[in-house]
């Protein structure tokens, strides 16, 4: 299985448009969303293009009832699934209690999970860390999944080093805490009819294809976005028997669909997903100046024009 990670600021729905292009089979979620911007305004944060599906609601929240309600408007416009987000580390998501901090706050988590298992159809995920601060044992890891287990989690993402809650932002959290991959190892055997799914450090296919012997499916966050047709081989390798489109095929493809909708974006944003795509080949200078101009100019028919 391959799932496109959430990601702030990137997986919006142009984003997970191209990733449904390039990747036909992968599992694609939504950024980390509050309940409370969800139901203020469902029509701007949970809208998505028909293609997107198979797609993931995650929330960061922690009061049942707020949760429930984001999660009933996710379900009425036709989302697959909800993820429950218990590893972000951000400041600003500490301050609103949820993410990373919820790993020591079981009774919380336990509360969320359960009530909307019992109000909703669809599936209840989680993604989470294998630890936090020095709470980092695998018995603590252990203790946590058997509560996620035990509210009736039917999924669990898992990113497989602990988060640091001070003194590492963000992106330190992803890079400096050592990757310790046994762990989810460990949690998969001892509930092998769980869906597990690992993150974290994969940067080959080679390493990904390895993590299927020991789980279910793997996530994959930043290489995404930097080289996202390296993940379209390993898709082909997890799932030969879909045709996969070339750069140039999957472009025809977006930009048809964007330019049939009126503009709800800014031309940066619809351009951002696409950056990349030539990545270490021959054309990747060329491609990026051809992008610059379209911004230059603001005029996405300078792409169409010089490159299809």
């Amino acid at each position: 299985m391959l799932q496109i990670a959430p990601m702030v600021d990137w997986t919006n729905s142009p984003f997970r448009l191209m990733m449904r292009l390039l990747f036909p089979k992968a599992k694609l979620y939504t950024e980390m969303l509050v309940p409370q911007a969800v139901i203020r305004n469902p029509q701007r944060y949970l809208g998505y293009y028909a293609q997107e599906n198979p797609l993931v609601l995650q929330l960061g929240g922690s009061n049942p009832e707020l949760l429930l309600q984001a999660a009933l408007s996710a379900e009425k416009f036709g989302y697959h699934e909800v993820n429950l987000n218990l590893g972000c580390p951000s400041e600003r998501v500490q301050a609103g209690q949820f993410g990373a901090c919820l790993m020591t706050q079981k009774n919380i988590v336990g509360a969320c999970i359960s009530y909307l298992k019992k109000n909703l159809t669809i599936p209840v995920t989680a993604k989470t860390r294998i630890g936090v601060d020095n709470f980092d044992s695998y018995s603590f890891f252990a203790d946590f999944i058997d509560l996620l287990v035990d509210s009736g989690i039917d999924a669990l993402i898992v990113h497989a080093r602990k988060a640091w809650l001070k003194g590492l932002n963000p992106k330190q959290n992803r890079t400096i805490p050592p990757i310790n991959y046994e762990f989810v190892y460990r949690i998969k055997q001892q509930y092998p009819q769980l869906p597990v799914i690992i993150n974290g450090d994969l940067k080959t296919v080679s390493q990904m294809q390895q993590q299927l012997d020991k789980v279910d499916g793997v996530m994959i966050g930043r290489l995404a976005c930097d080289n996202p047709m390296l993940i379209q081989e390993f898709h082909r390798k997890v799932y030969p028997q879909v045709t996969l489109p070339s750069r140039e095929e999957a472009l025809k493809q977006y930009f048809a669909i964007i330019m049939e909708e009126n503009k709800t974006h800014s031309l940066s944003i619809y351009l951002k997903p696409i950056f990349n795509l030539y990545h270490a080949t021959p054309f990747a200078k060329q491609w990026r100046q051809i992008l610059q101009n379209a911004l230059k100019y603001q005029d996405i028919k300078i792409i169409i024009e010089n490159w299809l």
